[in-house]
């Protein structure tokens, strides 16, 4: 059950925050100028390759990781060369998981790690394979610690983790807000250098600008009925999200809602983008999640039955109304189930700007849901 009125409280918001996630997406902005700082420092912008490499292979544990995968690979376009490699294991732990380099690999491609923790084993000996096999080595991972060392020796590119002291007492939630900018930026910037995609460091400044902005509107001082993730997240109480997206970039950012609900706050989503979601959801929309679906007598007393769970469509749009959209089609098939519709579309700029004010939003919402919700 959703408390409704601790959202509108900050200093009960501040006593239930024991992860500090409220703080981690109020810092986004500046976790990004901080990571986009050691990334120049590290030597990024000092590269000079040789060219695209042929394969971008991103290896590294948790939600941060796939997310981070998934955004540059929609970043990189149309035949992307971005491939995430996933662990195998019997267990999420970071002595149990295990990355192997595809046996194709070799020195005309690029092997970038992304991890919050770094003592890994298996993505030091992965470095340590990348090295014998002539492929080029980054990480993004703490200092200090064994995975920085491994690169050290593979002779590759290794950024410190932009991390804040109060991160360092308890392992950092791959959903963490704070960890996907630390993790994500340093890799912009490296693919920016390596013509992959375009992410200069003016381009990433305005995302840090408009994350401040998001801070701004979003934060745990704003009152629910003028703040968009507390709204969501109040929309979201008891409700099953179907996450819709329409536009290139808002793909990931659904995504990456679903895992930021999942690990945060239990909460369970499905994504889907359209216009493929209209056919994909209708039968979800047509059943008993459906907000008039009511299989027992409609008289019976439900003062101790706990709230029945009903579907919620979510539209993220990384693009204006107007030209050839489904998002009419969408309202329209969900209101035709009796199924409230939530949207969300960001504020006209380039694509990075665009695709980190929805994350941001969603993450807020993520964290507001968790906290409402004792998760």
């Amino acid at each position: 059950m959703l408390d409704e009125s601790l959202l509108d409280t900050p200093e009960a918001l501040a006593e239930a925050d024991r992860r500090a996630l409220l703080r981690g997406a109020a810092e986004a902005g500046a976790r990004v100028r901080t990571a986009a700082r050691h990334a120049a420092e590290s030597g990024v912008h000092d590269l000079k390759p040789d060219g695209r490499p042929r394969a971008v292979l991103i290896a590294g544990p948790g939600a941060a990781a796939v997310c981070a995968a998934d955004l540059l690979g929609t970043l990189a376009g149309a035949g992307s060369p971005v491939t995430r490699l996933a662990p195998t294991g019997v267990a999420p732990a970071a002595g149990a998981m295990r990355w192997e380099l595809p046996g194709w690999a070799g020195s005309v491609d690029l092997l970038l790690i992304t991890t919050p923790d770094g003592t890994e084993p298996s993505l030091s000996l992965l470095a340590d394979q990348a090295y014998r096999r002539g492929v080029s080595v980054a990480a993004v991972a703490p200092p200090e610690t064994p995975l920085a060392e491994a690169v050290a020796g593979a002779h590759g590119l290794f950024v410190p983790l932009a991390t804040a002291p109060y991160e360092q007492d308890e392992p950092l939630a791959a959903s963490a807000p704070g960890v996907l900018w630390a993790l994500l930026t340093p890799l912009l910037a490296l693919l920016d250098r390596v013509g992959l995609l375009a992410a200069p460091p003016d381009a990433l400044q305005k995302v840090a600008d408009r994350l401040d902005q998001v801070a701004e509107r979003c934060g745990p001082a704003i009152a629910t009925y003028s703040n968009p993730a507390k709204t969501l997240a109040a929309e979201l109480s008891d409700a099953l999200p179907l996450i819709w997206t329409e536009g290139i970039s808002a793909g990931p950012a659904g995504r990456r809602f679903a895992a930021a609900l999942a690990e945060l706050s239990g909460t369970p989503a499905v994504v889907s983008e359209l216009p493929e979601a209209l056919a994909a959801h209708s039968a979800l929309l047509a059943g008993p999640l459906a907000a008039s679906a009511d299989p027992d007598d409609f008289f019976r007393d439900r003062v101790e039955e706990p709230p029945a769970l009903h579907a919620r469509v979510v539209l993220l749009r990384d693009r204006p109304i107007g030209g050839l959209t489904a998002a009419p089609a969408a309202r329209d098939l969900a209101l035709s189930h009796d199924t409230p519709i939530s949207e969300l579309e960001p504020e006209p700029g380039g694509e990075l700007e665009t695709l980190a004010e929805l994350i941001a939003i969603t993450d807020f919402a993520a964290v507001y849901l968790a906290l409402a919700s004792g998760a």
